[in-house]
C-alpha cells in the first residue's frame, strides 16, 4: 500500500472530478478556480499526483483521473457529502459552513466513524447520503 496522501492532495482530486466535462477531462484553469490557487500550485500538484498514478495531464489537452484517481475522488467526494449532510440535516448549520466544515473533516475522520454516520443518516432520513456532481 503507497503513502497516504494529504488532505491538499485529495482537494485537487476531488475539484479534478467536480470539473471533468462529459469526456472525463478537466482544465487547470477550471481546477484553479475551484480551488482558489494560482495556476503554479496546480500544475505542480498535477505533476506529483501523475507521479503517484491518479492522474494523466497531457498539457493543452487536460486533466484525467485514472481509475485509481476515480475511486480516491469518488471516496473524498462520498466522505465530504455524508458530513455535510449531518451537518446540515442533523445539526442544522448552514449549508455554506457545513461544507467549509466537511472540507475539514472529510481528511481526518475514520471509516468506521464515516460509516457510522452514514447509517445513522439513512436512517434518521430514510435515505442514503453522498454528495452530488
Amino acid at each position: 500500500m503507497g503513502k497516504a496522501l494529504s488532505a491538499n492532495m485529495e482537494d485537487y482530486l476531488e475539484a479534478i472530478s467536480l470539473a471533468a466535462d462529459e469526456n472525463g477531462r478537466a482544465r487547470v484553469t477550471d481546477i484553479r478556480d475551484l480551488l482558489g490557487v494560482k495556476t503554479p500550485s496546480v500544475t505542480g500538484a498535477l505533476r506529483v499526483l501523475a507521479q503517484g498514478g491518479y492522474l494523466k495531464h497531457e498539457p493543452y489537452c487536460g486533466v484525467t483521473l485514472t481509475a485509481k484517481g476515480r475511486r480516491t475522488a469518488e471516496d473524498v467526494r462520498r466522505r465530504h457529502g455524508i458530513l455535510s449532510a449531518f451537518l446540515t440535516d442533523v445539526l442544522g448549520v448552514n449549508v455554506k459552513t457545513a461544507n467549509i466544515d466537511a472540507c475539514k473533516m472529510e481528511h481526518t475522520i475514520s471509516r468506521e466513524t464515516l460509516e457510522k454516520l452514514h447509517d445513522f443518516l439513512h436512517q434518521y432520513t430514510g435515505r442514503p447520503h453522498q454528495r452530488k456532481k
